[in-house]
């Protein structure tokens, strides 16, 4: 006896296997080509260390504790470090990015009112690399990215 073959026959054909793979070819080309230069997101990265530091600095002077109410931002050529206080330091590589601050010295300090004692001066850090960030702290401690 023969088996009679139906006409609904389950799988893929050739051409679609080679359009997936061609697919996933294309989306993973694409996807080292954006984690290859890491550098370029340096800026940014240190621009959102930055605004998270100096929260954490305005939230424990609001609290009162004149401990850990200061910021430090320290560049070298290898990595940015961001202290708060006298905690252990938050470190980003900087892969090539440098760091300018214009209207204060640090340590920065804040009061109890989350305000940085600068002599009413506007801060402007700047984050440069293959990309320009900058960085506003304003004298009543609002903090933006932005020219100021």
């Amino acid at each position: 006896m023969r088996r009679r073959v139906s006409g609904c026959e389950s799988g893929f054909t050739l051409v679609e296997l080679v359009t997936v793979i061609i697919l996933i070819g294309v989306l993973s080309a694409l996807g080292i080509g954006l984690f290859a230069r890491s550098s370029a997101f340096s800026p940014l990265l240190a621009t959102q260390q930055l605004e998270s530091a100096t929260l954490l600095a305005q939230q424990a002077a609001l609290a009162g504790n004149t401990t850990q109410n200061t910021l430090t931002v320290t560049s070298t050529s290898s990595e940015c470090l961001f202290t708060v206080g006298s905690r252990e330091p938050f470190r980003i590589d900087s892969g090539g990015t440098s760091l300018s601050v214009t209207g204060a010295t640090f340590p920065i300090a804040f009061d109890h009112y989350g305000r940085p004692q600068t002599s009413g001066n506007t801060v402007q850090f700047t984050f440069s690399g293959e990309s320009t960030f900058r960085v506003c702290l304003s004298p009543l401690g609002a903090i933006y990215r932005g020219p100021c």
